[in-house]
């Protein structure tokens, strides 16, 4: 594995395999009674969220203490950024103090890539704008895998505010390299323009692709996000793609249904549907621990697991 995680991309199929194989052997010790390895005990990790975080940042952090090492939560508000420090004078600080690993959040594109010119220590982007959320997909595969087995050939469909998505992005271009198919479901506004470049299909019609689909993964619409009107109302996105209980029973037996959260129940993702057995929604949050601690293991080149989960 290279030294940073900032993009999915970063990732050759075979290290995306170690990965989830990893986190497959680290899985074993949530079933015990003590949580903890002492893999990277005096080693510190940073997270640094200029965005607001409870999954990212809470999975992140359990990940890192479950490995023994030392954490330390740094947010933009009340810290010296919201007096106009920069980020490159906050990564030089961090240097500073010693952080073997950063994890970043940020509102900017590109701030992850900007952050590993400045640092010497090891920088996992846990959502960067628009741009990619590569741990989350990780976590995405890691759950499609144990319950479908590989993804060679797996038709994945992807629902939503794709124009807005991290997580679109970067479940895009992994599941591609792990041999899943991948259709991209929205609005036309919801596209990005660069999405023609992408390794996947397009569809402006949910019903049409359901059911053909092994894995049908709902997104957040993000209100927050939208300085214009990209679809009539609420109501009409909702009944053209909202995933309900009728076009659920579209789906074939063994198809499951996922979302990044948080969700908006009743408009993308009908209540019923979320709380259903096909929905993995709860799974994706413990699985998400897992397999951040495999990352954080990988990247800051911990001992030999074989005998620390026996």
């Amino acid at each position: 594995m290279k030294r940073h995680l900032i993009s999915a991309a970063d990732l050759s199929r075979d290290d995306a395999l170690l990965i989830l194989d990893t986190a497959d052997e680290l899985a074993k010790i949530s079933e015990r009674s003590i949580k903890k390895l002492p893999t990277l005990r005096g080693r510190t990790v940073v997270n640094l969220f200029f965005e607001d975080s409870t999954r990212t940042r809470i999975s992140f952090e359990a990940a890192a203490k479950r490995l023994s090492a030392d954490v330390i939560n740094f947010s933009a508000k009340g810290s010296s950024v919201s007096k106009g420090e920069s980020l490159k004078d906050t990564a030089l600080t961090l240097e500073a103090m010693g952080a073997d690993a950063v994890v970043i959040r940020h509102g900017a594109s590109g701030a992850p890539h900007r952050l590993a010119g400045w640092v010497r220590g090891s920088v996992v982007n846990a959502g960067d704008g628009t741009h990619e959320h590569p741990t989350q997909a990780l976590l995405d595969a890691f759950t499609m895998r144990r319950r479908l087995g590989p993804l060679d050939g797996r038709k994945v469909t992807i629902v939503g505010d794709v124009l807005h998505s991290r997580v679109a992005r970067s479940n895009v271009l992994l599941l591609n390299t792990l041999g899943a198919e991948v259709t991209l479901v929205a609005p036309p506004t919801l596209f990005p323009v660069t999405v023609d470049s992408w390794p996947c299909e397009i569809s402006y019609d949910l019903d049409a692709v359901l059911p053909k689909s092994d894995v049908v993964m709902m997104l957040r619409v993000q209100r927050e996000r939208m300085n214009a009107a990209f679809f009539p109302t609420e109501r009409e996105y909702s009944r053209r793609y909202g995933l309900d209980r009728d076009r659920v029973a579209k789906m074939h037996d063994e198809a499951i249904v996922m979302h990044p959260g948080p969700m908006n129940r009743g408009m993308e993702i009908a209540a019923e549907v979320a709380d259903s057995p096909r929905s993995t929604i709860v799974e994706q949050v413990a699985n998400g621990v897992t397999t951040r601690m495999a990352v954080l293991y990988l990247l800051l080149g911990g001992a030999d697991l074989g005998g620390e989960i026996q």
